[in-house]
């Protein structure tokens, strides 16, 4: 079973903006490279130390700095120090248990993603944590692995494709959020199907392994919601927020990364709804099952009650019963048993009981 619940007791007792990770390690170095974009070309380039930020920082166009792996503290300390963030803020990035939240320092705004991952080889959708950082030329994403989800953003700047390269980095931190809000739907679409399975499993024949399914789900569900519902408030501090390092164009295109996560949540909501439903279903189907077994053998014990009663009176075997003499005794008892079997299955099927 995947586990859901990151440790932060090694935490305890240190100062605020002590930076420990939290999480698992999903990248074998931490690498950092820099895609430099304006309106005339694209260059990339990889960086080796954090003394190469500085000078790099500077200039016209829009630096897009992806760091990748965050287990390393102190190279990435250095590189947090070279761009100057806060000591809380490095903090944020390395506790990869953080919620979706949005803040603002000022000279550049902070911001944390859940970027869901549907493996096939995990039981359960789990999370990596992206946490963006937004300056008036720079864009910095710390991400947990080599997931690849933004290379098609990286591929649509090589193409020249779309309005990005001749807008700001405002804008291309919206393609980023609105490329992980995309790919919740794929990841809720897949839940939809095994939900549905699921109900045509629990309808047609209830079983325990279902009820365990269903438990897993619920459970899942919960985690889903806490992962994604903060992001409502993310993305509405980013489109009624002041901060100059936002445009109005982009605010625009906000709005419908807004939308977006409105829908998002409705479905969380929704499938969240279906799963209680499900266990009522589960319930109900189990008491029919009951309900079927209990009314066979209701049927049979009441057809067997007036064979029993005949059987138990010539069964007493007194001297003076006249039929134990008679040549036909036999042979009409059992025929009256079949008759009165016959009878009461016949009056039993024409009450619709049977």
């Amino acid at each position: 079973m995947a586990r859901h619940v990151k440790k932060r007791s090694h935490k305890a007792g240190l100062p605020p903006g002590t930076p420990v990770h939290i999480g698992e390690r999903k990248s074998e170095t931490t690498r950092v490279k820099l895609m430099h974009f304006d309106d005339d070309q694209v260059t990339e380039r990889d960086i080796n130390a954090p003394d190469e930020v500085r000078a790099l920082r500077q200039g016209p166009g829009v630096n897009w700095f992806t760091i990748t792996g965050l287990h390393e503290i102190e190279k990435l300390t250095a590189i947090g120090s070279a761009f100057d963030l806060h000591p809380l803020v490095l903090e944020d990035v390395f506790n990869t248990d953080q919620r979706p939240k949005f803040e603002d320092y000022g000279e550049y705004v902070f911001i944390v993603l859940k970027r869901l991952v549907n493996d096939s080889t995990a039981p359960e959708v789990m999370t990596e944590q992206i946490s963006l950082i937004l300056g008036r030329n720079t864009v910095i994403s710390f991400l947990e692995s080599e997931s690849g989800i933004f290379d098609g953003i990286q591929e649509r700047l090589r193409a020249n494709r779309g309005r990005m390269r001749k807008l700001g980095a405002d804008f291309l931190v919206y393609a980023l959020m609105d490329n992980v809000v995309d790919n919740y739907f794929a990841i809720f679409e897949a839940l939809g199907e095994r939900i549905e399975t699921l109900q045509d499993s629990l309808i047609a024949r209830p079983a325990p392994e279902s009820l365990r399914t269903l438990h897993a789900l619920k459970r899942e569900m919960l985690f889903l919601r806490k992962s994604v519902w903060p992001l409502r408030e993310v993305v509405s501090a980013l489109q009624r927020g002041d901060s100059p390092l936002i445009q109005n164009e982009t605010r625009m295109y906000l709005r419908d990364v807004y939308d977006h996560t409105i829908h998002v949540i409705d479905t969380i909501e929704t499938y969240r709804d279906m799963l209680s439903s499900l266990l009522d279903i589960y319930l109900s189907s189990l008491s029919n099952r009951l309900n079927e077994v209990m009314k066979v053998l209701t049927i049979i014990a009441t057809v067997f009650m007036p064979l029993t009663f005949i059987v138990g009176i010539y069964g007493m075997n007194f001297h003076h019963m006249p039929e134990l003499d008679w040549r036909w005794g036999y042979p009409v008892v059992l025929l009256s048993m079949l008759g009165i079997a016959g009878g009461m299955l016949l009056f039993f099927r024409r009450k619709k009981w049977i």
